[in-house]
């Protein structure tokens, strides 16, 4: 047989060959090579012809994030900004003003002024409205206006802004900002040490070690962990973290992904500081991801009994992966499971209601801790004793998220002296207050009972829907709205406790607030008790 027929013979042969592993495949990539060639050629048709001028950029960026927000909130594109961003939130400092600041159109607020750092140096409070930066008014500039507010160390940066109706102007000169994983510990008594983590950047395992370490030479013989409020972060201080009060080699957390290689075990690699310490973690539905990898396995190994209220529910893991030009794609890669094998998720990115709105899980599978106590995955953390002042609900998230309490914390400030944390009472006049203050701002808050009575009464069917009917869901609506100010004194030990946290940090910064929780907290107080209790402790866990 010639060379060349044994060409001819051959080429077909490896063509069907790789044709048949390409099926394997599902034709994935051809797909992805056509709806590429597709956008390209659309891209440029649309740039060149359309009949104004448009911003490459802007449509990009566009196109990227709505292309996004079909999948979960966790998978972004990353710009230059964003990455160094990203990089700032793990290594936990940076340059600038050291101050929380919120971006609204036509101003920035500061919402928490850190003490000693910049910010407070100038004079800023919580509740300025900063209108303009330099010779720039907030209201002009289109972008994220807090971005003018950055810069390197020992530069200047001029503010004017609004306080309680009067304008003031003030000059910041930026410096270095740390930002610490661990921004409080105490003692609450002569045996219990109380350790704040308020966030997992690269700092949080080696300082929550120095803090056990410092409070056991205290005197320290049982340990409350607070990781209410904690976001998340990175995955392996998550691991060192619960490897604290675990021993070397105990499996942690198991990834779960379509790409083998993310497909993994994380287990402990040190030697523990204490086993054998009791230990409480206090969450809520702030606490999320990392948070979540430390309470949930902890509890799975009866290492540890969890307070509170139920955490966030985010059992998803992203990695950033490089793109070009300096750029990112922060991208959802597995889902992750604890020691007893749950995940936590408790939103279905992948199933969208009416709305288009993500389906929470509410069936939950049952699985077993070490020692056999009953757990269940698919809605967060579940506490193993609920404490009712930690839960959260519509209306008071309504309050906050409507800066409803931010604002009358800002006037009670302005208007009250208050010399000592150890002095402070809310009273329940000052509750009264409140209300009167909710009641004259714009404040609205729509029920889901209300939402769907509306939709009712705006698709009604004539037929049936008469005059005395449409008369009795007007009273109905009316009723509801009634209710709400006695929804108020309903809930007033939440809103209260949120009321109570953003006054105390107004005059005494957040380390006078967690020194105020040491005695005023409903689930510091709570723990204490538990972990006093030698025998109902040990009774939970077993």
């Amino acid at each position: 047989m010639s060379s060349t027929l044994k060409k001819r013979i051959l080429i077909p042969v490896i063509a069907v060959l790789f044709l048949a592993m390409g099926s394997s495949f599902k034709s994935d990539f051809f797909e992805i090579a056509k709806q590429i060639e597709i956008f390209t050629t659309l891209f440029k048709e649309l740039n060149m012809n359309y009949v104004d001028e448009t911003n490459p950029a802007e449509l990009m960026d566009t196109a990227i994030k709505n292309m996004l927000d079909d999948l979960d909130p966790y998978t972004k594109f990353l710009n230059e900004q964003d990455v160094e961003e990203y990089r700032i939130n793990n290594a936990g400092e940076y340059s600038g003003i050291g101050a929380t600041v919120r971006s609204f159109k036509d101003k920035l607020l500061i919402i928490e002024p850190y003490k000693d750092y910049p910010a407070d140096k100038a004079g800023l409070r919580a509740g300025d409205e900063i209108i303009q930066i330099g010779d720039i008014k907030v209201s002009d500039f289109d972008d994220n206006a807090s971005e003018l507010l950055k810069g390197a160390n020992n530069t200047s940066v001029a503010v004017t802004f609004k306080r309680q109706g009067e304008t003031k102007t003030a000059t910041i000169t930026r410096g270095a900002v740390e930002v610490d994983a661990v921004p409080f510990y105490n003692m609450v008594d002569d045996k219990t040490g109380y350790i704040v983590l308020a966030k997992f950047n690269e700092k949080a395992s080696g300082q929550t070690k120095e803090a056990l370490l410092d409070l056991k030479g205290k005197g320290a013989e049982q340990l409350i962990l607070d990781l209410r409020g904690n976001p998340g972060g990175l995955l392996s201080e998550a691991i060192n973290v619960t490897n604290l009060f675990v021993p070397k080699g105990e499996l942690i957390v198991t990834t779960k992904s379509k790409v083998k290689k993310f497909n993994r075990e994380y287990k402990t690699k040190n030697k523990a500081v204490d086993t054998e310490i009791p230990l409480v973690v206090l969450v809520n539905g702030s606490s999320a991801s990392a948070s979540e990898i430390v309470s949930g396995s902890l509890q799975d190994l009866d290492r540890a009994v969890v307070m509170g209220a139920r955490s966030f529910g985010k059992g998803l893991v992203q990695r950033p992966m490089k793109l070009t030009y300096g750029t990112q794609l922060k991208v959802t890669i597995s889902r992750y499971f604890t020691p007893s094998g749950r995940c936590i998720q408790s939103l279905d990115y992948w199933n969208r209601d009416a709305n288009n709105k993500a389906v929470r899980n509410t069936t939950f599978n049952d699985f077993k801790t070490r020692n056999g106590r009953p757990v269940q995955d698919g809605g967060g953390v579940l506490p193993d004793i609920e404490i009712a002042a930690v839960k959260a609900n519509p209306l008071t998230a309504a309050l906050m998220n409507n800066n409803i309490i931010f604002d009358f914390a800002t006037d009670y400030y302005y208007n009250n002296t208050v010399a000592d944390v150890k002095a402070f009472e809310f009273t329940p006049a000052n509750f009264q207050q409140f209300k009167t203050f909710v009641s004259d701002s714009d404040f609205s808050f729509e029920t889901k009972t209300e939402k769907v009575l509306k939709e009712v009464m705006t698709n009604r069917e004539e037929v049936i829907f008469n005059e005395a009917i449409e008369t009795d869901f007007k009273n109905l609506l009316a009723d509801i709205e009634d209710s709400k100010a006695t929804a108020l004194e309903t809930h007033q030990k939440e809103i209260q406790s949120k009321l109570e946290d953003e006054i105390v940090k107004r005059y005494f910064y957040r380390e006078g607030l967690y020194n105020y929780y040491l005695t005023n907290d409903d689930a510091i107080l709570a723990a204490t008790e538990l972990l006093g209790n030698t025998s109902k402790y040990t009774g939970i866990l077993q």
